[in-house]
């Protein structure tokens, strides 16, 4: 199955004007009235929890309601369809996309992707002992950055079978599970993407089912702590961050959103292909982040007071 990655990422929310405001600020764009996408295309779609367009919510209350994935190509919607139609229902629609559900009833979205092959710089780096990536002259920052996500990254669900989820998405799907936390669940990557992971399965007890983050790349570790800086000038509050990932490898920054889950900014994730052998590691701090940084106020060293007068 050569599935890319998600495309899009549909809420039913308490405050709609919260979370456009939110989406606004983490960075997206608007498209439409519901829209609000990164530099390719790939994105969110906020509506009201009333909204009869939507997916029936889950008896779990969470606010994502449908994850709809890019493939490369409608044969490979059609090949989903197939195999998804031996055990389950599977909606057509005019537009060639299909609807279904996983084994743990998330609403599952396959389309024709939407996103854009991006050609812009990556953040660079001049180190001793290397060839320098940035020129003479060329600066690296400004106060006026203001950094765009790129491009949706992953998704991460509590689910109450980890196990089970993991099969579903191998299986049928044909992701792969590229690391591990021990009794927790696996990171995973569909086919059509090396990125180390497009999605995380957490164990969780049946009542907390539903969405706990998602996260769009950005263009290197400075956009992270720029876009995260930001936020938090604008009062929101972060969660988890600055820090960098060992499974992954990302950096990352998270905040608490109104999508009723949290909601990351990464960068610099690893790319794995299908000689990579999984690793797995117990679950905890030594294990979650090789770092983990504190945001402070900007400071300034100061010189010496003047002299008082007269002195």
């Amino acid at each position: 199955m050569n599935i890319i990655g998600p495309d899009l990422l549909v809420f039913g929310v308490d405050d709609v004007d919260a979370c456009r405001q939110f989406a606004s600020d983490y960075g997206l764009t608007a498209r439409g009235e519901h829209r609000f996408v990164a530099l390719d295309g790939t994105g969110i779609e906020i509506r009201s929890k009333h909204d009869d367009e939507l997916p029936a919510a889950m008896e779990t209350g969470t606010m994502l309601r449908k994850t709809v994935y890019g493939v490369a190509d409608q044969a490979t919607v059609d090949a989903i369809a197939a195999e998804l139609e031996k055990d389950r229902d599977v909606t057509r629609f005019d537009d060639g996309s299909i609807e279904s559900k996983d084994d743990h009833g998330f609403v599952l979205g396959f389309q024709v992707t939407v996103r854009q092959v991006l050609d812009m710089p990556a953040e660079t780096i001049n180190a001793p002992g290397a060839p320098a990536q940035r020129g003479v002259n060329q600066i690296a920052v400004t106060k006026e950055d203001s950094p765009k996500p790129r491009t949706l990254s992953h998704v991460v669900y509590f689910v109450p079978d980890a196990p089970k989820q993991e099969a579903f998405y191998r299986d049928r799907l044909g992701f792969v599970t590229t690391d591990r936390f021990t009794h927790v669940g696996p990171f995973m990557r569909p086919a059509g993407t090396q990125d180390h992971h497009t999605v995380f399965f957490i164990q969780t007890p049946p009542h907390m089912k539903g969405i706990e983050h998602f996260t769009f790349h950005m263009g290197g570790p400075t956009d992270v702590v720029t876009a995260g800086t930001n936020m938090v000038n604008k009062g929101y509050q972060s969660f988890w961050g600055p820090g960098r990932h060992i499974f992954g490898s990302n950096w990352f920054w998270y905040f608490k959103s109104p999508f009723g889950c949290n909601m990351e900014f990464d960068a610099d994730m690893d790319l794995h292909d299908e000689q990579w052998a999984a690793r797995e590691a117990m679950p905890g701090a030594d294990n979650s982040q090789v770092f983990l940084l504190q945001y402070r106020e900007k400071w300034a060293p100061m010189g010496p007071p003047p002299p008082k007068a007269g002195a």
